[in-house]
């Protein structure tokens, strides 16, 4: 097959893995012209009965403190390369642990000025959050703030071993911090969800609880209080209602843990362009291999190094086999940068395997 034509138009649209952004329907929260008043009923005038003290009053009541507000002033470049104010953005954050640490969503935090944002605490307090490190590609970024005395940080759940079906609560601050604090539950749709095959690092979880403008980043919990999701967008069209989405806790925390101590994600690099039927059809390329198509590689990347060339198909990874973007992500991104990983692989249409020594990208 001649794939020179075919290249222009697919690596628009492909991820260079270790390299590409991050996909999905983000919502960057704004000013608006108006207040909304809110008033908080606090009070408790009786004992609340078994009956009312459910699950999702208990889990509220266990990790709602946890969650934050995260409020970035936007500046930017104009025609005349000055910096202007551009506007105000709201979201939510995830308070983790003792150190002040706060997992929210790398478009919350996007374009702060020297990576300052404004952290708005459960007890009503505000205090300067610095922005330690942003990762494009899963749509994650970590705040620190000093931890204040009463500091509650929410409990870390295990997405791997959730269950469809059962109960899903969102804690966030939809349309700004009027709201904040806000809970709303549901269940858990369905789970290893794609919604952008290209960008998508990897599966999400969707839920029908309502997530909204302003709960990015914010707490998907279970039943028992413990994180297992970053909320992190929706599908918003007309007629469509209760489709969310959040970033699997499991898979969120190496991400966080590799931007705590490195103040940015490096992750393991195969230097390769490449193509499943899916995206070869979006593209009109005629391929109907049950692999991943390689369309271009890095001419200095591990693939490279290790024999592979442009019209190879690669088939499986470590003895998995591979048969979308995503999956060959995850089993790359399970691995660190200088392991050796075993590539089957087809060429001219005979199978053959590799040692392959995976190299080092970084989010920054």
């Amino acid at each position: 097959m001649n794939f020179s034509k075919y290249k222009k138009s697919i690596i628009a649209c492909v991820l260079a893995l270790g390299i590409g952004v991050g996909g999905g329907y983000y919502f960057f929260g704004s000013p608006v012209t108006h207040q909304t008043t809110v008033r908080e009923q606090t009070k408790q005038t009786k004992p609340i009965t078994d009956a009312r003290n459910t699950y999702v009053v208990q889990a509220a009541k266990e990790s709602g403190p946890a969650v934050v507000g995260i409020t970035t002033q936007v500046f930017q470049k104009d025609i005349f390369n000055r910096t202007i104010y551009a506007g105000e953005g709201v979201g939510s954050g995830v308070l983790i642990d003792n150190d002040g640490h706060i997992v929210t969503n790398n478009h919350v935090v996007a374009g702060a000025k020297n990576g300052q944002v404004t952290v708005s605490l459960s007890n009503g307090s505000t205090v300067t959050g610095t922005v330690i490190g942003t990762d494009a590609q899963t749509d994650l970024a970590v705040v620190k703030i000093d931890p204040p005395k009463d500091i509650q940080p929410i409990k870390i759940g295990d997405s791997d071993s959730l269950q469809v079906g059962e109960p899903a609560i969102a804690i966030g601050n939809p349309l700004g911090l009027e709201f904040k604090g806000s809970v709303t539950f549901g269940v858990i749709s369905a789970l290893a969800r794609t919604i952008d095959d290209q960008g998508q690092r990897f599966p999400l979880i969707q839920t029908d609880a309502a997530i909204n403008p302003g709960n990015s980043g914010g707490a998907l919990i279970n039943a028992d209080g413990e994180l297992i999701g970053i909320n992190s967008s929706k599908i918003s069209k007309e007629g469509v209602e209760g489709m969310g989405f959040a970033i699997p806790i499991n898979s969120a925390m190496t991400v966080v843990d590799s931007i705590i101590k490195n103040g940015k994600v490096v992750r393991p690099y195969i230097g390769v362009w490449a193509v499943d039927r899916q995206t070869a059809a979006r593209n009109n390329v005629s391929y109907e291999g049950e692999g991943l198509l390689i369309v271009q590689l890095d001419a200095n990347g591990p693939a490279a190094q290790a024999g592979l060339v442009e019209g190879d198909t690669i088939a499986q990874i470590d003895g998995k086999d591979i048969s979308t973007l995503l999956e060959l992500k995850e089993q790359i991104d399970a691995k660190s940068p200088g392991d050796t990983v075993l590539v089957s692989y087809t060429h001219n249409g005979k199978m053959k395997s590799t040692q392959l020594k995976l190299g080092q990208a970084s989010s920054n």
